[in-house]
């Protein structure tokens, strides 16, 4: 859910932080294991005047010997804010700022699969490359990081009773199902576990002296371990010592070492580099080591060619019990390529296995449901504290469907200050500028139902801040935009609540230039955070 306006400023999303629900069962009992994240953006300013920071004058990566950083113009409505004085950066620590820390990345697994190397994402350690990241932490205000903390416990428990109502998932997606053929796919899914009257137990989870920082305000993240001890509850509230954790990857799955799609950033040593980021992969040694649970990774066809469902609703994979299945495909279309992979995702819901996300948490996630929360009163059909539903509220931005005429002649009119979006993950499926405006007039003389695959969200312009972003070995100075996702664990068995608190957090920054977002996708690099 958007937000980040001059009046509002955090948004959330659904994607496969480490949060946990659980939900009654008759017998025998079974399981869910689902995500949930919330992001806040860093605030705006609306700028009466526009501002210039250093950034590069031409080509976007240069080398880093590539001398003084030119100026640029920023994007209209933002402002800039600069934390550190980067024409007066030693050039010499900046250099041993950029080799430290792409040593550390390759000692410490901060490295994905190289699309341009034979063998990537089907070899493990073959073409390893350092995961893009930035050098030095964000400035991010601290009561704004406060007030995601405060709020993390109550989306945790907003998304976990939204995915318990049936009803008003089927309802809120009706539309949409008839346009979109993935999204119907999934609703059927859930149809057909609402016929079965199946109850879960789910698990959401959801240099610094030579610069003047103080190493203080930079947030602690313990996401690897208190993911895994959240998964490792999960695990053991399954109640069966002889069952894997299975985390369900894409065929050519070059992210291998940030299971679950994100990572943690941490401050080392004050003659280290600032921005450090460690790698979720860790799950499996904490899991192991720590926890005593044994991890697979399959795809969906091979869960489809060895998956079982026993009578008991246990789901055995070549002939090994499962406990939680944590999704990191499943997200988008082009994870179900035959209907093998729609058999496995169907198997895995029958099951009493834990699930990361359900059917109906994947569900709640979509933009469709994200904007149906945005109405007037429907808040209070999930909760019931008025001083909780306020605090959400005060952080939604604008959010709309297409069946709005006020907002959509706005639209066309006025795209620049909204962004459009279909039901998808990932980054790279939104609308922006112009494109907008046709899109909307093409529905619009359609005449089709084709708006309802669509919800109209307003825009945020994040504080731009300078900074310096590392990709392919190559250091990147520009102007950037960031987001802050906040991830949250919350368990709960039938009516008891085992856990609901923040689990680390997720920085992601990009270019000021650029519409989309996404790590994986290739828009952003992941960051860390300093409170100011």
């Amino acid at each position: 859910m958007g937000v980040g306006s001059s009046h509002s400023l955090p948004h959330y999303t659904f994607s496969s932080a480490v949060t946990a629900t659980f939900y009654p069962h008759q017998s025998p009992p079974s399981f869910s294991f689902n995500p949930n994240n919330f992001v806040f953006q860093r605030p705006c300013k609306r700028a009466t005047t526009q501002l210039s920071f250093p950034s590069p004058s031409s080509s976007s990566f240069v080398p880093l010997s590539s001398g003084k950083v030119d100026l640029v113009e920023t994007q209209v409505g933002s402002a800039v804010r600069a934390m550190y004085d980067f024409q007066g950066i030693d050039e010499e620590l900046l250099q041993r700022m950029v080799y430290d820390a792409l040593v550390w990345s390759s000692l410490h697994g901060l490295v994905v699969g190289d699309r341009t190397v034979k063998g990537s994402g089907t070899v493990p350690g073959v073409g390893m490359v350092h995961a893009p990241f930035s050098l030095l932490p964000m400035p991010f205000p601290e009561s704004h990081w406060q007030q995601a903390c405060e709020l993390t416990p109550i989306f945790n428990e907003l998304v976990d009773r939204v995915s318990l109502d049936g009803k008003f998932l089927q309802e809120a997606l009706s539309r949409t199902k008839k346009v979109d053929p993935f999204t119907s796919r999934l609703v059927d899914i859930h149809s057909k576990m609402q016929e079965m009257n199946k109850k879960e137990l789910s698990l959401i989870n959801h240099h610094t002296k030579h610069l003047g920082l103080d190493s203080k305000m930079i947030p602690g993240n313990k996401a690897v371990t208190q993911f895994a001890g959240a998964l490792a509850k999960a695990w053991k509230e399954y109640n069966n010592p002889r069952a894997l954790i299975m985390f369900v990857v894409q065929t050519e799955e070059r992210n291998i070492t940030k299971e679950g799609r994100d990572f943690l950033s941490s401050l080392q040593e004050l003659t280290k580099p600032i921005s450090y980021l460690e790698s979720l992969e860790r799950y499996f040694p904490q899991l192991y080591n720590t926890h005593d649970v044994t991890t697979i990774r399959k795809t969906l066809a091979e869960i489809d060619a060895e998956g079982e469902l026993l009578p008991d609703g246990t789901l055995t994979v070549g002939g090994q019990p499962v406990s939680v299945v944590y999704l990191r495909a499943g997200y988008a279309p082009t994870d179900y390529p035959s209907e093998s992979e729609w058999r496995a995702r169907l198997l895995m819901e029958q099951s009493s296995a834990i699930k990361c996300p359900s059917i109906s948490y994947q569900l709640a996630g979509t933009k469709k449901i994200q904007q149906e929360l945005a109405k007037p009163n429907v808040l209070e059909r999930f909760l019931e504290d008025k001083d909780d539903i306020a605090k959400l509220r005060k952080c939604f931005a604008g959010l709309w469907g297409l069946d709005d005429s006020n907002i959509i002649k706005d639209a066309i009119e006025r795209p620049e200050f909204f962004v459009m979006k279909p039901q998808r993950e990932g980054g790279g499926n939104n609308i922006y500028g112009d494109d907008i405006r046709k899109t909307l007039l093409r529905l619009q003389k359609e005449g089709t139902e084709e708006d309802a695959a669509y919800i109209l969200m307003q825009r945020i312009f994040p504080t731009v801040s300078p900074t310096y972003l590392m990709r392919d070995g190559i250091c990147h100075r520009d102007n950037a935009i960031s987001e802050l996702g906040i991830y949250g664990a919350y368990l709960r068995n039938k009516e008891k609540v085992i856990m609901n608190e923040q689990s680390g957090y997720l920085m992601r920054t990009k270019v000021s230039s650029s519409n989309e977002g996404g790590v994986a996708a290739g828009f952003a690099v992941l960051d860390s955070i300093y409170l100011t």
